[in-house]
This record gives C-alpha cells, sequence and structure tokens, in this order.
C-alpha cells in the first residue's frame, strides 16, 4: 500500500474504487492514528474493492472530537455551548467567498432523520408534500411537512438510498421526527431514527464549487438534477455527496460518519474553501431567501405563500395537507407571499410591513447586507398591494424596496400534467 504526504494529497486525494453493482469515485484516505497525524502528518491512500455497503449511517463510537479538528484546522473558531461553529472571525470574507469562489460550512446541527422499512416510500409519500412514488435510488428532492391545513412546518432535503430515505431538516426541527412516529400505525412497515449525533453534515456554497468536485475526482456528479447522490468511502466510513445545498439546487453536500469528517474537511480547504460559520450562514440564508422555520415557516403561513412550489406535487395521492393546497390552487386563493425587502435600517422580525399607511403584510428576518450601510429582510406582504420594486414602511419609519430573492425565484409552479 503506497503512502504519500499530505502535500501529494492535495494533488488527487480521491480514487476509484468498485462496488459489484457500480463504481463510484471514492475518497479512499485511510489515516493513521491521531498521534502519528500530529508527529508524521501523513495518510495512507489506496483503493480498494469490496462488496457494497449498507449505508447505515450507524458508525462505531468516535475516540475523537471533530470540533478539534475544525479548530486545528481553522484557527480562531468560536464555537457556542452547544457545539455549533458560530464564526470563523471571516464573515465577510465567506459571504465574499459565497458569491465568488467556495465556502465550506458545517451544518451537523441540522437534523438528520433515516427512515427506513419497507414501506418508508409510501408513508413519506402520505406524510409530506412531494412524489416520493416517482423517485429512484440515488435520486432526491425537497418535501415539506405540512400541518392538515397545509401549515408550514419545515422544508426537508431527502435523498431515497438502497434501504432508507435521508432527511435532512432545520436544527429546530427535531420534533419532525417525535411527528412521525405518532403517523405509524401498527402494521406499518417504518423506522423512524435520529442519526444526528452519528453524522456530520457539511455544505460547499460557491460558484467554484465544481471545479473543486472535478478536482476531487467527483466530476461525474456535476451537471446532475438536483438531489442525486452518490456513495463513497472515507477510512473504510460510507460518505454520501449529493447535488445541492440546502439553500440553492447548485453546490454540494456531504453526508458522512464523524470518523472520516476531520479528513473530509481538511481536504476541501486544501482545495481553497473559506470556513463558514452559523453567523454567516443565516445571513447568506436571509440573502438567499430561504424560508427557516419558526420565522417563515409557521402556523401563520401555508406553504404555497411560502413559495415552495417545487416540493409540491398536484398529481399524486391523498397526502396530508393536500385538500387545502388544492383548493388554493383551485380558486386563487393565495393572499399572501414571500419577498426580499431592501431596508434603509435594521428592523426587527415581527415588524408591520404598510404601504401608504395600510397593514399590507409583516417580517419575518432581518439582517446587515454585504455593506455595512445595508440592511435586508424577508417578509410576508399581500398580494394584490406590491409588486417587484415598490416601496414599502417597515415598522415606523424604515423604508424598503420590494426584491426578488435567489431561492424563491428558482421556485416554479407545477402544471396540472407534470408528473412530479
Amino acid at each position: 500500500m503506497a503512502k504519500v504526504t499530505c502535500e501529494s494529497l492535495l494533488v488527487n486525494p480521491w480514487r476509484i474504487f468498485s462496488y459489484p453493482h457500480q463504481s463510484f469515485a471514492a475518497p479512499s484516505l485511510t489515516q493513521t492514528t491521531h498521534t502519528q497525524m500530529k508527529t508524521r502528518k501523513k495518510l495512507t491512500l489506496s483503493s480498494t474493492r469490496t462488496r457494497a455497503l449498507p449505508f447505515d449511517l450507524s458508525p462505531p463510537p468516535i475516540d475523537h472530537d471533530f470540533l478539534d479538528t475544525v479548530s486545528a484546522a481553522t484557527a480562531g473558531a468560536k464555537v457556542s455551548d452547544d457545539g455549533v461553529v458560530e464564526t470563523f472571525h471571516n464573515d465577510d470574507q465567506a459571504l465574499d467567498a459565497a458569491d465568488n469562489g467556495l465556502v465550506v460550512v458545517d451544518l451537523s446541527h441540522f437534523c438528520r432523520i433515516r427512515v427506513s422499512g419497507d414501506d418508508r416510500i409510501q408513508f413519506l409519500h402520505n406524510q409530506s408534500t412531494a412524489n416520493f412514488e416517482c423517485l429512484h435510488e440515488g435520486q432526491g428532492c425537497d418535501t415539506v411537512f405540512v400541518t392538515p391545513t397545509a401549515r408550514t412546518k419545515d422544508i426537508a432535503h431527502a435523498w431515497v438510498m438502497k434501504n432508507a430515505v435521508m432527511l435532512m431538516v432545520s436544527p429546530v426541527s427535531r420534533s419532525i421526527s417525535e411527528m412521525l412516529k405518532k403517523y405509524i400505525f401498527f402494521n406499518d412497515k417504518v423506522e423512524i431514527q435520529d442519526i444526528t449525533k452519528q453524522t456530520c453534515f457539511f455544505v460547499l456554497v460557491g460558484p467554484k464549487s465544481n471545479h473543486v468536485m472535478e478536482e476531487l475526482n467527483l466530476g461525474d456528479l456535476v451537471g446532475q438534477p438536483y438531489g442525486t447522490h452518490q456513495h463513497f468511502s472515507v477510512n473504510g466510513m460510507p460518505v454520501t455527496v449529493g447535488v445541492g445545498n440546502v439553500i440553492s439546487e447548485k453546490g454540494f453536500s456531504l453526508l458522512m460518519s464523524p470518523a472520516a469528517a476531520g479528513s473530509v474537511w481538511k481536504t476541501i480547504l486544501s482545495h481553497g474553501a473559506t470556513p463558514m460559520g452559523s453567523i454567516a450562514w443565516e445571513k447568506l440564508r436571509i440573502l438567499q431567501g430561504k424560508p427557516a422555520p419558526q420565522k417563515e415557516l409557521t402556523n401563520e403561513y401555508n406553504v404555497l405563500e411560502a413559495g415552495l412550489w417545487n416540493s409540491i406535487s398536484l398529481t399524486k395521492g391523498c397526502y396530508k395537507g393536500q385538500e387545502t393546497i388544492s383548493r388554493l390552487i383551485t380558486y386563487d386563493g393565495v393572499k399572501q407571499r414571500l419577498w426580499g425587502i431592501c431596508l434603509s435600517a435594521p428592523a426587527e422580525p415581527g415588524s408591520i410591513i404598510t404601504v401608504g399607511g395600510k397593514k399590507v403584510g409583516k417580517l419575518t428576518s432581518c439582517t446587515s447586507g454585504r455593506k455595512e450601510s445595508e440592511y435586508f429582510g424577508l417578509g410576508y406582504i399581500k398580494r394584490q398591494n406590491v409588486s417587484e420594486g415598490d416601496m414599502v414602511v417597515v415598522g415606523d419609519a424604515i423604508t424598503g424596496t420590494v426584491v426578488e430573492v435567489p431561492f424563491l425565484a428558482g421556485q416554479r409552479p407545477p402544471s396540472r400534467s407534470s408528473s412530479s
């Protein structure tokens, strides 16, 4: 087995190896012990032929902490009491890299739910808005969990794997797994498992993400449909790489064992990625216009008002919230929609939005813009009162301009003839 230095690893850290039924470009980094890494700083590189892994993503106990790796690889990282990397003290640089380069974000605090069992597809098909029955292994989609009256709980990113469906939801939505368990009936062959603590989850954002994937010999995923994913192995542990990065259909997501997380993180940084903390990520979320639970996704607003058209099927059978959604579409009953708002000053979420002194909506999120003098928010506004470019007042005297945002601009209202 050939050994290479870290410097050699940067040139070509990923290798091809075959499974009985499919071939993957695999990051086959075999890591030495923690002590050896400190002293020799070498990695073992190998190609392996093995049977297909089940990808249950239930790794053995880990004897090191990924946050230690993050702190060592990116000096100055500030970690919250609950283990979330808040900032690398480079927020402006990271936001610029998201627009012009590449950032890597540790979203391991987001919740991962594994849905398994013979009835898993039909179960999720009935419990959320997307059409799971038209998806095959290796594909994915966004789907929304709603109330019977189509009020929003959270939007989940789903990967359909061989033995399970993996759901990635917001960190405040850990109750989703408990909610799903309540709808499993006696004869249903469905199991719900929260694997958040057993896995790590990274996303790549920025126009250079495709280039880095090519450099890592993962170019087969470049240009594939949103949600497409493939399985690889790092240190003998499963890693899944998928198209899309939670706030965009571009970029990529990586789900892995904590045992592999350190190697993957350092390799991505070595290819020029800028690390981004949760504070900058929240700002990017707002600027991109991605709705979030307890802010834009609440019992006050339905899934159509949130503009989540790409996550909704109009053609599949009965599912929770379908009757309300169908009625809203049939009778053009969507009375408000989510907009971006360029603000003249910071405003408190919950502030009333007015036009000509008349209440027309409410602000749901606010952040500083990419420049110090700029502020930006998201808010629901009645449809008949504004269009893009119109002026509004937020709170008592803060002026704002209504604008479209990238995430919502990419949503495509489905037609009744759609097969999805």
